[in-house]
């Protein structure tokens, strides 16, 4: 049996920008990441709710940054848990530069 050549994933509306939100992926143009859309649509926003809440983005582009999230989910939900209130405080719970 051949083997056939997977061929990345486009996605025409996401973009990644080491000084703009640590690198991860965001909705070009914008300071929108893929996670903030992920955790939107996680608290129950849809679509529609989202654009209303950054009318600056479309609808293509938050469903552009879903289907990134569910072509690239372990990623997006380690910047997801990494940037969790539990997470943050576990992190410098112990830190000596903060006493």
């Amino acid at each position: 049996m051949p083997k056939i050549a997977l061929k990345e994933k486009i996605h025409s509306y996401i973009a990644r920008d080491p000084g703009i939100c640590g690198g991860e992926p965001i909705i070009k143009g914008t300071r929108i990441s893929v996670r903030l859309i992920v955790e939107l649509e996680n608290f129950g926003k849809n679509v529609d709710e989202i654009v209303a809440m950054y009318p600056h983005i479309t609808h293509a582009q938050a469903h552009d940054a879903l289907s990134y999230y569910y072509d690239n989910k372990e990623e997006v939900d380690l910047y997801i848990k990494e940037n969790s209130e539990e997470f943050i405080r576990n992190k410098y719970k112990d830190a000596s530069w903060m006493k």
